[in-house]
């Protein structure tokens, strides 16, 4: 068998394969004797019918098997000649195919692209130290007092922090807010709706500026509020405009925390206050040490993609990467609410994004599979079933139902690149230099707690 390699890019590859007569010929003699075995001819016993009146009345069935058993066979062996590992299904064009005649067909595939590893022992990167302040421990429990906090009715008028239940309608320039905002129904008017009071208009959540407005006013009461609409309002349309509420006070509530005590603990499942102290430091430990973790590994993947020469990728690889995350984009906008034509007039903006995401995943998973074929890292059985089962269970499924579904999609690929992509990380990590350093004090972004009561 003769077989030419042409390279049409690195990346894309053609076999140019020439399989001799006599091998031809001898798969016609063994296809033929194969289907005479089983020929049922009018005449004669099954089996039994000449060898020439079986070709004859089966001339295209054997001619068909016989052209795919020499090109299925004459493919791997030239994959393995040429040691070249396809990333698609290969494209074939038959050239030539007859009885008494050599067979020559062309296959063109993508394979997976050829490149040097970087050195990726020894690698440089921070890790932050993992420690729980008692302020970090206190804003947590408060959290926790946040969640079981009751709202208790006050007579009197109302003050900053509280919260309020109002009824109300607003309008710009006399007309309902609607006519300017056809989607602003719920600014335009609510009932019985909760509100936090805030008397410095930054910090207010609703519209800046409008509960201020309230301070004062008691259980019963009609105000009239006055607002401007910041330029950038969740709600475009409004933008900039001046609104006018006409707002009536329900009900004046103070928020009550509950106190700290053995009793607040067992309503968490903690048989006293130490222990509930214990178990969130635990926590806030552990959470912190994952992201400790994971921000390192990121941060030496970071320097390997960045430290490997590879500009080439499969285009149908990167393809089907760049689509599956435009679809994952499209998805979360739509979640966020945006609607189908902002999407539309984003749509090459939102291609470009994903295509330069797309590629650094697609380097990435080469990469991790070079390493953990220099490592001899590879992903067991028992992990591939034990990260199945985990799957399903986060999907409410059987193991059983959800495995059958992961086949269905060649899906276990999928899962070897990710215990894979977990274990070469872990084995950056082990051989790294790792200077430890102060972590980043928190945002206050991280503290604030937003309420919303339906």
């Amino acid at each position: 068998m003769n077989v030419e390699l042409i390279d049409l890019s690195p990346c894309k590859k053609q076999l140019r394969v020439d399989v001799p007569v006599e091998k031809v010929d001898e798969t016609f003699e063994r296809v033929a004797g194969q289907f005479r075995k089983q020929a049922n001819l009018p005449g004669f016993r099954k089996g039994k019918a000449p060898k020439d009146k079986v070709v004859a009345a089966f001339s295209n069935q054997i001619g068909e098997e016989v052209k795919k058993q020499l090109m299925s066979d004459a493919y791997e062996r030239a994959l393995k000649e040429k040691d070249i590992e396809p990333v698609t299904q290969p494209d074939v064009e038959e050239i030539q195919f007859a009885k008494g005649e050599p067979l020559q067909f062309a296959a063109t595939l993508e394979v997976k692209p050829v490149f040097e590893l970087p050195e990726y022992k020894g690698l440089k990167g921070q890790r932050e130290r993992v420690e729980v302040t008692d302020t970090d421990l206190n804003k947590a429990l408060d959290a926790l007092r946040d969640q079981r906090a009751q709202y208790e009715n006050v007579e009197r008028g109302v003050q900053d922090n509280d919260y309020v239940v109002v009824n109300y309608s607003g309008t710009s320039e006399g007309k309902p807010l609607t006519d300017f905002a056809p989607t602003a129904r719920g600014l335009t008017e609510q009932n019985k709706y909760w509100l936090h009071v805030h008397a410095e208009a930054e910090h207010d959540h609703f519209i800046p500026g409008f509960t201020a407005q309230l301070v004062g006013a008691k259980a019963g009461e009609k105000r009239d509020v006055s607002v401007e609409f910041p330029e950038d309002f969740v709600s475009k349309d409004l933008s900039g405009r001046k609104g006018e509420y006409a707002v009536e006070v329900v009900e004046v509530k103070e928020k009550q925390l509950p106190e700290l005590n053995d009793e607040f603990a067992k309503g968490w499942g903690a048989e006293s206050l130490d222990k509930l102290r214990e178990g969130v430091r635990n926590d806030l430990e552990t959470d912190r040490r994952n992201k400790a973790e994971s921000d390192l590994r990121a941060q030496l993947l970071e320097t390997v993609i960045d430290s490997t020469e590879l500009k080439d990728l499969p285009e149908s690889v990167l393809a089907e990467e760049t689509r599956s995350l435009v679809y994952n984009i499209v998805q979360q906008n739509q979640q966020r609410g945006i609607d189908k034509a902002e999407i539309e007039r984003n749509k090459e903006q939102i291609y470009a994004n994903a295509n330069m995401a797309a590629r650094d995943r697609v380097k990435l998973a080469y990469i991790i599979q070079a390493i953990a074929k220099a490592e001899e890292i590879e992903a067991k059985q028992e992990e591939i079933t034990a990260h199945i089962v985990q799957l399903a269970q986060r999907n409410n499924m059987e193991p059983q139902e959800f495995f059958k579904k992961v086949q269905e999609t060649n899906g276990v690929p999928e899962i070897v690149n990710g215990i894979l992509h977990d274990k070469v990380a872990a084995f950056l990590v082990e051989k790294a230099e790792v200077e430890e350093i102060d972590p980043t004090p928190p945002t206050e972004d991280d503290h604030s707690h937003s309420h919303s009561h339906g």
